[in-house]
């Protein structure tokens, strides 16, 4: 279960004071996600989202992180919208700990990907991304190339644990990507973690986008290496061409892909199946005796990041220049 703070009712119902939103009916925690307290809050005027910011979201980043989400609202994009209290601030503190409350969305994340939310998800995708590029504000991805050597070191040789061999694996990756990672490339706003879980959908038609706590300025294209990964790949570790033709057609039909980005979606898949799994391995070896949050199995990375390896061009994933 993803609460961390638990909120005494006596707290939340003083908290909505500072805001025009109603009175409290119910509080439920979201029993999924792994970085915040998440609660699905009911009022006398509807449905809410509140979240408590853990101590592995910094405090300065958050201004960022709704700005981004009321920008993309703004601008027509299906996502939570931070919800101001009567002095107009977003962001305030609960339970010692900073939150927010945003606007609820409805739908269901897709427990068996198919097709057609692939093709949705690359629309959705290219449409974040043109919405995103007069943002005015900067957050750098802390968890791109820069940051990978801290967190390998962070892991403390200990990834033999899991598998033997694995750290020198590590290591041996690390230094190509370090030495072949495309910088140049487009760059703009990227939502950065758009897993299966953080997509809303209703039948076919996604209804949303959620979890925008890792949102940073990075290569663009990166964002499609990202789900080439999450959303691409079958339970047997096969890798779906259907699935990333659908996905990369539909977000060139809204925004289109240079020659450049195409040839470097092997490499930049390559690097987002590292990052998932070093971050994946670091909260394995750390995970603490007794907390409700099950750790993500790193080695389903390993796995990814082998066939990216094995790949030669990116028409390997179907996807033709």
């Amino acid at each position: 279960m993803a609460v961390y703070t638990e909120v005494p009712d006596d707290e939340v119902e003083s908290f909505l004071t500072e805001y025009d939103i109603g009175e409290v009916l119910s509080l439920k925690g979201i029993a999924e996600g792994v970085e915040n307290s998440n609660y699905i809050l009911h009022t006398t005027a509807g449905n809410y989202i509140l979240t408590l910011y853990e101590k592995r979201v910094k405090k300065e980043d958050l201004p960022f992180f709704l700005g981004y989400m009321q920008h993309l609202a703004a601008q027509g994009i299906s996502c939570p919208v931070p919800i101001a209290g009567k002095d107009g601030e977003f962001l305030r503190t609960l339970c010692g700990r900073p939150a927010a409350i945003t606007a609820f969305l409805d739908g269901m994340w897709p427990r068996r990907i198919q097709p057609f939310h692939c093709r949705a998800l690359g629309k959705t995708m290219a449409e974040m991304h043109l919405a995103g590029a007069n943002f005015p504000l900067e957050r750098p991805n802390s968890l791109s190339v820069s940051g990978w050597e801290q967190l390998l070191e962070a892991c403390e040789g200990k990834g033999d644990q899991v598998k033997p061999g694995l750290t020198r694996e590590l290591e041996q990756e690390l230094t190509f990507l370090s030495a072949n990672w495309p910088d140049s490339l487009p760059k703009g706003v990227i939502h950065a973690d758009m897993f299966q879980d953080n997509v809303f959908f209703i039948h076919e038609n996604l209804s949303g986008v959620i979890d925008f706590y890792f949102a940073c300025n990075d290569v663009l294209a990166y964002e499609i290496a990202i789900c080439l990964n999450a959303w691409c790949f079958e339970q047997d570790n096969s890798f779906n061409v259907t699935k990333a033709q659908l996905m990369t057609r539909a977000y060139q039909e809204t925004k289109p892909l240079t020659r450049e980005e195409l040839e470097a979606l092997p490499i930049l898949a390559r690097g987002a199946a590292f990052r998932f799994l070093l971050t994946r391995l670091y909260d394995w070896i750390n995970h603490p005796a007794g907390a409700f949050v099950k750790p993500k199995d790193p080695l389903e990375y390993l796995n990814k990041l082998r066939f990216h390896q094995s790949v030669k061009s990116v028409s390997d994933y179907g996807i033709t220049l």
